[in-house]
């Protein structure tokens, strides 16, 4: 049993800041990548940005500069600092992550996201 649980989503003006949280909990050994999903309404849900266990990161090109994705290995916590923030930034946030059970078996699991919104 394995959940994770974003937070810190909200609403916030336009060239403000906002952290997202994203803890894991559960039956875990360890947890390989991790990452950031966004879903604008009408839109498909894209990746935002994934950072793998040692630290490696990756973002879109449409956040590139502004966001920094970041981990916690120790408190299986994946975080999203966005700075710079655009109304086009406004979506449901979701992270996932790539977890090893005990037992070795793995799985991807994923948040049930969290609100953000960017007013102009």
């Amino acid at each position: 049993q394995v959940q994770l649980v974003e937070s810190g989503g909200g609403l916030v003006q336009a060239g403000g800041s906002l952290r997202l949280s994203c803890a894991a909990s559960g039956s875990i050994f360890s947890i390989n990548a991790m990452g950031w999903y966004r879903q604008a309404p009408g839109k498909q849900r894209e990746s935002v940005a994934g950072i793998t266990s040692g630290g490696s990161t990756d973002y879109a090109d449409s956040v590139k500069g502004r966001f920094t994705i970041s981990r916690d290995n120790a408190k299986n916590t994946v975080y999203l600092q966005m700075s710079s923030l655009k109304p086009e930034d406004t979506a449901v946030y979701y992270c996932n992550a790539d977890i090893i059970h005990y037992g070795r078996s793995r799985y991807v699991h994923w948040g049930p996201g969290t609100q953000v919104t960017v007013s102009s």
